[in-house]
């Protein structure tokens, strides 16, 4: 009797190029760091193509829409680290610009959340 074959698919073997690979082992320069809930938009300017790499395109992408860092980590399965050395590379060309999350106006103030929860509590 012959043994069972094992039947395995690729995405079991998890991700087949190391994630400090991708960024040839760069690390974030102290200028290029970006916050958790930096947002990131594509500026629409092309860049040379041979120098990006399938990462910076799929970042590029995802970016036509302003995304923070960390939303654009999670969706792209990019450790933080790397996620960082990719958009200081698209930064450096001009292909993504960043500014800081929405401002909370017209939003309640915590005074208010405060006494809505007071109000709740006396019920």
């Amino acid at each position: 009797m012959d043994p069972p074959e094992e039947h395995w698919l690729e995405e079991d073997s998890g991700p087949i190029v190391r994630p400090f690979a991708v960024v040839q082992g760069r690390i974030p320069s102290t200028g290029d760091l970006f916050d958790l809930i930096t947002v990131v938009r594509a500026t629409g300017l092309a860049g040379d193509p041979s120098l990006l790499e399938p990462e910076h395109m799929a970042i590029l992408r995802r970016c036509a829409r302003p995304i923070p860092v960390v939303d654009l980590s999670y969706e792209l399965n990019l450790p933080l680290g790397v996620m960082r050395v990719l958009l200081g590379d698209l930064r450096t060309q001009g292909l993504i610009s960043t500014g800081a999350p929405p401002s909370r106006h017209g939003r309640p103030g915590n005074d208010l959340l405060r006494e809505v929860i007071s109000g709740l509590r006396r019920l």
